[in-house]
């Protein structure tokens, strides 16, 4: 049983703004993941389905390694396409807005949406929504966007006129922010959401297999040389860091997508309770990182790298070198030991061997 989390009034307004359109777009977060791009193409075929004309616009090129998402080749980057991207925006009727709550997460596209006259929503589940839209969708309780934009759905009454293309993509964004339903499952009945969907004949085998258990040979030697020769392990604050230079991204020909996973796969260290990868990029050092339990990790991101998230999956960037973004953290790591130890204790008391 499905339950009715979402506001009434909400779910009203919206049906009445998709009613008025006839020209979509959805977008998202810049460096598009699985939630990203399922819940922007996921509500694409549904408004396509329904005789809208939906594209899906990102702020750049998304990850191969979703290339197996139905509609992927229909997406226009906006880094690629600039002008095409700020046509479509300009004659929009409606602007959608997929897992992201500020416009900085948008980069350059950003400056889009001032010119644009479309009424703007948001559908996302991160916490701290900046509140540049008509109408705001927030739910960060929700385990993804696509979670949000399935409930929406059915509230709708749509469920029954829901495409299988886009009940693959919602379930695509729900595996990969879950960790195939191993993390953020707050709301139980989030199992008889996936239950809805393997009903419309999602291929979830396939999804696993392109989103969790498939990589390039390049990508496989980047992991294990990052897990080998760039982790840092701190024991006495039972965190970790993995870092990854220009130099190393380089030689071992990165791609956009080589690297996803690999914050997960150092959290797997016993005894480590919060780990941090970081990415030297062109501009800047991508940080990312994860926990167990309830440790904070997007206080940590907000705090010292101007970014933010959910508690155990969090985001930032640095502007210099890896080095410095690294020294940064540790250099701050105490200030945040009493709220390990306490989440480590609470760990304990439920079985977790951290010794």
């Amino acid at each position: 049983m499905i339950e009715r989390l979402l506001q009434e009034r909400e779910v009203r307004e919206f049906a009445a703004l998709v009613e008025q359109s006839s020209e979509v777009v959805l977008t998202c977060h810049v460096r598009p993941d699985g939630d990203a791009l399922g819940s922007t193409l996921g509500l694409m075929h549904l408004l396509r389905s329904m005789g809208k004309h939906a594209t899906v616009v990102t702020p750049d090129a998304p990850p191969r390694s979703l290339s197996f998402l139905p509609g992927y080749a229909d997406i226009v980057p906006y880094s690629k396409y600039p002008e095409y991207a700020s046509g479509l925006v300009e004659r929009a009727d409606m602007l959608i807005a997929c897992d992201f709550n500020g416009l900085k997460r948008q980069d350059n596209m950003s400056a889009l949406w001032e010119i644009t006259k479309a009424r703007k929503v948001m559908i996302d589940h991160h916490e701290g929504p900046d509140g540049f839209v008509d109408l705001q969708i927030s739910y960060p309780d929700m385990s993804s966007t696509c979670e949000l934009a399935f409930r929406i759905i059915a509230a709708m009454g749509l469920y029954e006129a829901l495409p299988l293309d886009a009940a693959t993509c919602l379930c695509a964004g729900i595996i990969t922010d879950t960790r195939n339903l191993s993390v953020n499952t707050k709301h139980l009945d989030l199992y008889d959401i996936m239950v809805a969907l393997l009903r419309k004949g999602v291929p979830k085998r396939l999804i696993l297999k392109e989103t969790m258990e498939t990589k390039s040979a390049d990508a496989i030697r980047l992991t294990s040389f990052a897990l080998c020769e760039r982790l840092k392990v701190y024991k006495e604050h039972r965190a970790a860091i993995v870092y990854l230079t220009a130099d190393d991204l380089s030689r071992f020909h990165y791609e956009k997508g080589d690297t996803e996973g690999l914050v997960n796969q150092a959290l797997e260290l016993r005894g480590i309770i919060y780990v941090a990868f970081m990415r030297e990029d062109p501009v800047s050092v991508k940080v990312s990182m994860r926990s167990l339990g309830n440790f904070p990790v997007n206080k940590i991101c907000a705090e010292l790298y101007g970014g933010g998230g959910h508690r155990q999956a969090a985001g930032g960037e640095y502007q210099g070198s890896v080095q410095d973004a690294m020294r940064l953290l540790v250099d701050h790591m105490s200030d945040y030991d009493v709220c390990m130890c306490q989440v480590a204790e609470t760990l304990k008391e439920e079985g977790y061997v951290l010794n």
